[in-house]
Formats: structure tokens, C-alpha cells, sequence
């Protein structure tokens, strides 16, 4: 590297899957210990209105790792392929020189057309995106783990995934469903282990000749919901906040129709107990993956690393928890797409420990990083770099000039391997898409085909649970976020044919650069 060529830190990507952006210590939940999170985030910088861009999986980690929203990566689901012909950090990263290593998964289901007729990997949606080496792949069938456990004497299930049954005992009065602990111990879960691999690798002889960069896609605290002693018991039922939600699953299905569906697929528990258990085992799933992304904090620190290495903790999507009685992540709601966003950066010139407010999305994530390594940026990118945020000292709702003011995420319901969505809702494939844009005080959901949108004020209403669709009063709102929301799908068109042109002078391109919109 030239004298006069930016300087390249260590990069650790870290994902935390289905982590909702609320359920941080720092962030003023009453019951979530998170004291690692915590800590990283006094040293760095904390997005508290950090948004994914898409669920569930596949496309939210498509968003973050390509810098594009769904309308134009077009993941539209777990298994739906990602065009090679896209930018995607690992790649960009190479270029500048990192080697970057994946360590559990990307979900990425890769380009069809580069693929010969009879290659396996057209079967699976859980390839490492292109451009990754791979440290450790733990993708659904999760064997590495297994092995590893099977080492420690692990008397472990043929069937891999029966790790995941609860151990066989009674549950004691005031637990619900899901508290049984896992067969497992803390110290033998996906994320110690995944936690071992990395911090092996960095200890390897000749690691620090280089600038490393390592993505670490934990599994927790995604499903099943499932906690290891003590983990399992940290946390009492009867302390949980109640969910945000109507009366009853009738009254939140009479909000939109789309939620007739959803109710009937990932329903959250009808017994007030067991619902209250599901929080409570998912506070402790997220206490337990905190503690080791600690161990591998700790690592960085005893390897004398930590002051020269960039470090992004984030999330693909949210989790609904029980909130409008659904679980897992789907449709339009806060909770499926609100996750944290948390930077640590070495280089950075503000003071640490500042909270921004302003709206941030997983697509400033990809040229985030590239910035701070001096790699190059996109052509094409719907994020900007957040280096602004680092650099200068932005808090709260301070921003940058011409930085959005408002969120934009995306859900895709269409199933190109059967038409029962299509039937249910009366819609074709290519109608069944959800586009929002949110604001400091509105939400505004616009549907496909014939499905009414649907509009939020979240002054008075921040739970989501009354619609301001076609109410008077609300009309020139509405009329102004569906405006807001057409001008941002117009704006963030693909550009990189669209700002060129054959000229006799040669091929020539232009763009305006990207920029938080």
C-alpha cells in the first residue's frame, strides 16, 4: 500500500438475526440485559431509528450487503435469487485488498445464469455470497455445530434439528411454553461456538500481517424460540411489558385484510402465560448471544486489535414477539423492520457515546464500510455513508444536509412455488408487494392489486392500531407520504443505464452520488 493510500482497518460485520431494535439496555428497555451492546455502544455511536429494508431473512441480508432496497436487488423471499450482476460488499471489500470471511451465513440464493444446469447449488438458498470465504458455514442444516458438539461428547440427534427440542422437564407454575431449557449448555450454543471459530481464526500465526475482515452472522436470537440454563430463566413472565395489540386476533385481522392471512401463519400465542413466556425466553436468548459477542469484543481486546478494527453490530429484520398477535417477521408493522444499528469506528473524530435519531437504513451499511476502508463506493447505492454521523458531532435529530427525513422499507408476499397467496387474496404474483414510508409522526402502507393502503399517525397513535385511511382529517397527510413515497420509488430507479450515453467521444456515465434521501 502507497504511503499516500487511506489506511485499512480490521472489519468486523456483525449480525445479530431477528433482533428487535427496542430491546436494548441501553435503549431504555425495562427488563433486556444487553451490557455488551451497552458497552459498544458508549464506545462508538447508537442509530436509534435504524430500519431493515425487507424481510425476512434472505432479502433484509441482501439489503445490507448490496447498499440496495428490494425493488431493485429483487430478493423478494428466502430462495429467491440474487443478480450477479449486483454490487455486493464482500466483493468491493476483496478489491481493496481484505480477504472477507463469512462465519455463519449470508442466505443467499445466487444467480441462476451463472450456474450450470445441474450444479447443487441451485437447490439451496443458504450459499455465502460471492465474494466471502468461509470460516464457517452454518446454514440451516447446521452440522458444523453438531460435529462440535458430537467432540464435547454431545450425545446429539441424527436429525440435527432435534437439538432444538426442549429438555424433557416439568415446567414449574408461573412458566409458560416455551421455558424449558435447551439440551444444550450456555457454553455449547451456535453462538459460543460460532464465537470459538472466529476467535480461533484471528489467532491463527500470520493474521495480523494483514488487515482482516471478518462477517459474524449469529443465529440468535432468531427461532426457535429457545433459551440454555441459565439463560432460559433470567427473566420472570410476569415482568414482561404487555404486547402492543388490539382486543383480540379478530379485531387486529379487521385493521386489513392482509392481516387475515398473516394471523393464520405465524399467530402468537392465544394463552396470556405462554405469551408472556415467549418475551421472556426471547430476552433471554438475546442476553445469551450478547454474552458471547462480549467473549469476541473481549477477544479483539486481549489480542490487542480492538483500536484498530471497525466494528457494525446490526440486524437483518425484527421479530413481531406478540405485538398485533403475530411472531416472527412480516408485513408493515415496527417491530418487524425497528432493529439496532451500532458503529464503533477508530478513526472516529466525534466523541463516542453519542445517541443519532435521524432515520438510518440497512442500506447505508454497505457504503458505510467501504467508506471508512477507503474502498470504492457503488455506482448504484439507495444508502449513503454514515461517516458524517462519526466525523461531526451529530446527535439527536441533527443530520447532515439533505438527509431523509423519512424511512423506506418493503415487504414481498408473492410465492412463485404455489399460487395459495395469490387465491387467498385475489391478487396476482407480481401484485403481492407492501411499500411504507414513515416519518418523525406518519406511517403510510401502500398495497398492490386492490388492497387498501393504509395510514398511521403516530402522534397519537405510535402502537399502529388505528387507520387513518380515508379519514378527512387525514387526507392531505395521506395524500402527502403516498406523494413522498412515489417521489422515493422514482428517485431510486437503477440508474447506472439510465446515466449513460454512446457519444462520439466514447461511453459516457454520470451520476449524482449517493446520498441518505
Amino acid at each position: 500500500m502507497h504511503d499516500d493510500e487511506p489506511h485499512r482497518p480490521n472489519v468486523l460485520l456483525v449480525t445479530l438475526d431477528q433482533f428487535r431494535g427496542d430491546c436494548l439496555g441501553v435503549a431504555g428497555h425495562p427488563l433486556v440485559r444487553t451490557p455488551t451492546l451497552d458497552r459498544l455502544a458508549a464506545e462508538g455511536v447508537r442509530f436509534a431509528n435504524h430500519f431493515s429494508n425487507c424481510a425476512p431473512c434472505a432479502p433484509g441480508r441482501a439489503s445490507l450487503l448490496t447498499g440496495l432496497w428490494q425493488t431493485n436487488h429483487r430478493v423478494t423471499g428466502n430462495g429467491a435469487p440474487l443478480a450477479d450482476d449486483l454490487p455486493m460488499l464482500p466483493r468491493r471489500l476483496r478489491d481493496r485488498g481484505y480477504d472477507p470471511t463469512l462465519f455463519g451465513y449470508s442466505d443467499t440464493a445466487l444467480d441462476p445464469d451463472t450456474l450450470a444446469p445441474d450444479d447443487p447449488r441451485r437447490t439451496s438458498y443458504e450459499e455465502p455470497m460471492d465474494g466471502f470465504s468461509v470460516g464457517v458455514l452454518l446454514d440451516d442444516d447446521i452440522g458444523p455445530w453438531i460435529d462440535w458438539l458430537a467432540g464435547q461428547g454431545v450425545d446429539v440427534p441424527e436429525d440435527h434439528r432435534r437439538i432444538y427440542e426442549p429438555a424433557d422437564v416439568e415446567i414449574p407454575a408461573g412458566r409458560g411454553a416455551t421455558w424449558r431449557p435447551a439440551l444444550y449448555s450456555a457454553e455449547q450454543t451456535e453462538s459460543a461456538f460460532l464465537t470459538d471459530a472466529v476467535l480461533d481464526w484471528l489467532r491463527e500465526p500470520g493474521r495480523d500481517d494483514e488487515p482482516w475482515c471478518a462477517h459474524v452472522s449469529y443465529l440468535r436470537p432468531h427461532p426457535p424460540y429457545l433459551a440454555p440454563a441459565p439463560y432460559h430463566d433470567l427473566f420472570d413472565p410476569a415482568d414482561v411489558p404487555p404486547p402492543v395489540r388490539r382486543a383480540t386476533p379478530q379485531d387486529e385481522a379487521a385493521l386489513h385484510p392482509f392481516l387475515t392471512g398473516a394471523l393464520g401463519v405465524v399467530p402468537s400465542p392465544l394463552d396470556e402465560l405462554d405469551q408472556r413466556q415467549l418475551q421472556a425466553t426471547y430476552y433471554g436468548m438475546i442476553a445469551e448471544v450478547d454474552h458471547q459477542l462480549g467473549r469476541l469484543l473481549d477477544g479483539l481486546d486481549q489480542l490487542e486489535v480492538a483500536d484498530d478494527t471497525l466494528v457494525v453490530v446490526t440486524s437483518d429484520h425484527g421479530e413481531q414477539l406478540g405485538d398485533h398477535w403475530l411472531i416472527e417477521k412480516l408485513g408493515f408493522f415496527e417491530q418487524s423492520f425497528r432493529i439496532p444499528l451500532i458503529i464503533r469506528w477508530p478513526g472516529m473524530a466525534a466523541s463516542p457515546g453519542r445517541v443519532v435519531e435521524a432515520f438510518t437504513e440497512n442500506v447505508d451499511v454497505m457504503p458505510t464500510v467501504l467508506d471508512l476502508v477507503g474502498a470504492r463506493l457503488p455506482e448504484f447505492a439507495d444508502g449513503a455513508s454514515l461517516r458524517p454521523f462519526l466525523d461531526r458531532e451529530l446527535t439527536g435529530w441533527s443530520a447532515p444536509d439533505g438527509w431523509r427525513s423519512a424511512v423506506h422499507h418493503e415487504f414481498d408476499f408473492r410465492d412463485p412455488t404455489s399460487d395459495v397467496i395469490e387465491r387467498f387474496y385475489g391478487l396476482r404474483m407480481d401484485q403481492c408487494a407492501i411499500s411504507v414510508i414513515r416519518d418523525r409522526t406518519g406511517k403510510y402502507v401502500q398495497f398492490s392489486g386492490d388492497l387498501p393502503p393504509l395510514l398511521f399517525d403516530l402522534v397519537d397513535d405510535p402502537g399502529e392500531l388505528v387507520d387513518r385511511h380515508g379519514d378527512p382529517a387525514h387526507a392531505v397527510r395521506e395524500l402527502e407520504l403516498a406523494g413522498q413515497l412515489l417521489r422515493m420509488h422514482l428517485e431510486h430507479t437503477d440508474p447506472r443505464l439510465a446515466n449513460t450515453r454512446a457519444t462520439p467521444d466514447g461511453t459516457v456515465y454520470r451520476a449524482d452520488p449517493p446520498r441518505g434521501r
